[in-house]
Parts: C-alpha cells; sequence; structure tokens
C-alpha cells in the first residue's frame, strides 16, 4: 500500500483524542456526516476516511485485501493520530479495525465494531455462499450494481426504519463503484481474522443492531468469548446500519465506552 497515495479523508474537530471512522463495503465517508457532528460535538476530534477504490480514493493496481486496507488505515493513523486513537469501523470496516490495531499496537487505545462478526471465517459455508450469491451473482449476470445493490441495501433496514440518516446510507451505499465492490466483497469472505479478535490488546466494544442479518447479534456476542477485552450492545429496532437507524441510541453506547473504557483508563 505504501506505493499508492495515501487514502482521501475528512477530519472535523480538535482535541488529543482521535476517532478513525471506516465504513463498510456499500458506502463511503459521506453517510457517516452525522456521526461525524455529534463525536465532534461531544469534544472529540474525527478523522473519516474513504477506503482505497471508494469516495475520492483510487482503487489499487495490486488490487483489494482486508489486509491492505488496514495497512492504509495503519498508516493514515501514523499521518492524522494523535495522543489517544479509537478506530471505529462499520461493517467491512469492522472487519479492518481489529487488523489495525493489531498493525498499531502502539497507537490504536480502542476498537469499535459495528455490524460484523468480525471475520468470515465464522460464517457456515452456506451463509458464505448466500452472501456471495446475493450481492456479486446478479452483475455476473448483467445487471448493474445499483439494480443488484439496492434490494439488499434496503433488506438490512430494520422494519420501518425512516429518515433523513437512512435516506443519506441508502443514496451513498447505492452510489458504490461495481469495481471496488467485487473487490471488497471477495476480501470479506476470504479473509481469516480470528487469531487477530484473540490477539487483541485493546478495549473492544461491539455494537449489534438487534435485526442485523449480516452482524448477526447471536454470532457477535459469541465474539465475547474470542476478544479478551470485550463488551457486547445490541441496539433495539435496528438492522444492519444502526448509527443510522438509532442514531442516539447507538452513540449513547459509543460514547459511554470512549469515556468510560478508553479515556478514563489512560489518565488513571
Amino acid at each position: 500500500m505504501t506505493q499508492n497515495r495515501i487514502a482521501d479523508f475528512q477530519v472535523a474537530g480538535e482535541g488529543k483524542v482521535t476517532i478513525f471512522l471506516l465504513h463498510g463495503a456499500y458506502g463511503s465517508k459521506k453517510y457517516f456526516e452525522q456521526e461525524i457532528e455529534t463525536l465532534v460535538n461531544n469534544g472529540y476530534r474525527v478523522v473519516a476516511w474513504d477506503a482505497p477504490g471508494y469516495g475520492l480514493s483510487a482503487l489499487p493496481e495490486d488490487g483489494l485485501s482486508i489486509e491492505k486496507l488496514a495497512q492504509a488505515a495503519a498508516e493514515l493513523i501514523d499521518f492524522m493520530g494523535t495522543e489517544t486513537n479509537i478506530v471505529l469501523g462499520h461493517s467491512m470496516g469492522g472487519i479492518i479495525a481489529p487488523k489495525v490495531a493489531e498493525l498499531r499496537r502502539d497507537k490504536v487505545h480502542g476498537v469499535i465494531v459495528s455490524a460484523t462478526v468480525g471475520s468470515f471465517d465464522r460464517k457456515t459455508p452456506e451463509d458464505k455462499k448466500i452472501f456471495l450469491e446475493e450481492r456479486i451473482e446478479p452483475m455476473k449476470q448483467g445487471k448493474s450494481f445499483k439494480e443488484t445493490a439496492m434490494p439488499v441495501i434496503l433488506s438490512m433496514f430494520y422494519k420501518g426504519s425512516e429518515g433523513p440518516l437512512v435516506e443519506q446510507v441508502i443514496e451513498v451505499a447505492a452510489s458504490t463503484k461495481k469495481d471496488t465492490f467485487i473487490q471488497a466483497i471477495s476480501s470479506i469472505v476470504n479473509y481469516e481474522g480470528v487469531e487477530t479478535l484473540k490477539n487483541m490488546s485493546v478495549p473492544v466494544l461491539l455494537i449489534a443492531g438487534e435485526d442485523d442479518k449480516v452482524g448477526r447479534p447471536d454470532i457477535m456476542k459469541e465474539n465475547l468469548d474470542i476478544i479478551p477485552d470485550s463488551e457486547f450492545v445490541v441496539i433495539p429496532k435496528a438492522g444492519h446500519y444502526a448509527f443510522a437507524e438509532q442514531h442516539d441510541a447507538f452513540n449513547e453506547a459509543v460514547l459511554k465506552f470512549i469515556k468510560e473504557r478508553v479515556v478514563a483508563s489512560i489518565a488513571a
């Protein structure tokens, strides 16, 4: 990744605690606009990226993998980190985040994993097959990315979820680049990250939407037995995008974790 330019990113707020936001396979930093505002209003500095291949960031010539994406995020922390750094990853970003913490043990002080089981080697072969077929197979048959993606995106919300934040996620997710998405999905399915989860050395918050079919709460909760210093929160009436569907409840959990488990432990 060092041969490629650093991923595009946005910085907001000031302070000694920086929260790095890593988006999912559908999306870009743009769907985190309200999340950024909420974190900044609570006194934190925020860096939100467009992962390589997303938004304004170029797709690397040598393709994508979770390891390469984690290395790119680690380099962003080298460039933009402060005294205390927390990585909040959603979906694909939540798979990347633990690897970033492993790569930068001296610079990452907390990890928040949203809406992902953390490693797809924990899913059954049938789950993996369905995951790929829903997201990629229609495009192989000639459908456009938007035609293929929209039904899947809509299916990931809790029934009845609505409002401007939900609409923004849908709009941003549907604008993902086809070539990037196909590489990202393949990277997710082929990544084996359980050993990284076992070796986590910082506090970890796991957040699941109660009706998330991808980052299933029952499987996410099992990570409590894998990740040494971890805690688990379920957000009611939320699917895969709890930060948009139940923004206040999501951030109540996030802010409590940052204050009590990360900042307080460093100050002690």
